[in-house]
């Protein structure tokens, strides 16, 4: 036991020499939280918007007040013809327009609907950029609330907007913030990488200069010196979780709904699923390159691309969902999410559970049948 101590504080020495190691290992989590918190965002916020006054009125002036003094939208100027605002927007200089325009007496007309000079029914034409259209959507949907709430309401936040009023609720992220959705995407990409990767490329990083063999032929098990080598990683994985949730909770503002222990139990089966898919990776690779090259594309696109981090796995064609079912970071990007944001108990995330252990258990059998196959 003490020789495995030993192994254990010497490869902790190893890491905490390496500054550069040090700064990737800890510099990391904080700058992806602070990019995908504050400036990677989907967040509907300040978009520049110009209004046409052809047909405007003390009500529609009003409208456009509450649009105004929302924080979503900015009043960047006014023009008099939807040409010129059209013109602005491929100009670059606008993302959304509105105008307001009659509706014929015959027409049916919107009980939100403000009224124009001499008592004419209004509706509004909404221009916007579609170059994006998530947020062209986004955009649309947040201008609509706030022009069709009554002139008399004064609140212009999001609850408000999407709140009883318009019969429709919001559960889990009532203010629509995309870190809600992002921090338990950052979870599950920056432990698989930085666990699978680190743990792979150390191994290598032995073989490569013939100190493996010689921990090999120590007293100590094999198989305890693949585990002394493990077991920093697994520390500092914690540690790097705990900066995370930190982060989350305290400058993002994302809650921990659900038990923090059953978070911390399922984050540590996932941590022990990324060390063992690193010491696969230790088995096939022959050099720290090879070993950096295999991290980054077994894992790094597919965490990216097909767990759900970015994209609806619904919304994905049908075979790539069907090779999204063989990305372990998908079940605990679920997971997370359930467990953090809608804070469910540990049996509504069973099935992701259940589907973690058993790939750890897939992973660690081989990686550890081919190790001593290496060894014989």
């Amino acid at each position: 036991m003490k020789q495995f101590i030993a192994f254990v504080i010497k490869e902790a020495k190893h890491i905490l020499r390496d500054k550069r190691t040090m700064l990737i290992l800890f510099g990391m989590p904080v700058v992806l939280m602070l990019l995908f918190g504050f400036a990677i965002t989907t967040d509907v916020k300040n978009v520049r918007t110009v209004v046409v006054t052809s047909e405007m009125s003390p009500r529609t002036q009003q409208a456009v007040e509450r649009l105004a003094q929302s924080e979503y939208f900015t009043i960047t100027q006014t023009v008099s013809t939807p040409q010129e605002a059209e013109q602005l927007i491929r100009s670059q200089k606008a993302d959304m327009s509105l105008t307001p325009c009659p509706i014929p007496a015959e027409a049916p007309t919107r009980s939100l609907s403000p009224k124009g000079e001499g008592g004419r029914s209004l509706q509004w034409q909404i221009m916007v950029d579609g170059s994006d259209p998530n947020m062209a959507q986004q955009w649309t949907t947040y201008a609509q609330s706030i022009l069709s709430q009554p002139v008399g309401d004064r609140r212009y936040s999001l609850p408000s907007l999407f709140g009883e009023g318009q019969g429709v609720r919001l559960l889990y992220n009532p203010q629509m913030k995309s870190a809600y959705n992002f921090v338990p995407a950052i979870m599950g990409m920056l432990l698989m990488l930085i666990c699978a990767m680190m743990t792979s490329i150390s191994i290598v990083r032995e073989k490569e200069k013939g100190t493996m063999e010689v921990l090999l032929v120590s007293p100590v098990k094999p198989l305890m010196v693949i585990i002394a080598k493990a077991v920093p990683y697994l520390v500092l994985a914690f540690a790097i979780l705990i900066t995370i949730l930190l982060m989350a909770r305290f400058v993002l503002g994302v809650p921990l709904a659900g038990s923090l222990f059953w978070i911390l139990a399922v984050s540590t089966l996932y941590i022990l699923l990324a060390l063992s898919l690193g010491l696969l990776i230790s088995n096939v690779a022959q050099t720290q390159l090879v070993a950096l090259l295999l991290s980054a594309m077994v894992l790094l696109m597919p965490v990216v691309m097909l767990s759900g981090m970015l994209f609806p796995v619904e919304s994905m064609p049908t075979i790539l969902q069907w090779i999204s079912a063989i990305v372990p970071p998908r079940y605990y990007i679920e997971a997370m999410r359930k467990l953090m944001i809608m804070g469910v108990g540990i049996g509504e995330v069973a099935r992701e559970v259940v589907v973690l252990a058993g790939m750890t258990v897939v992973l660690l059998a081989i990686a550890l049948k081919k190790f001593n196959v290496r060894l014989e």
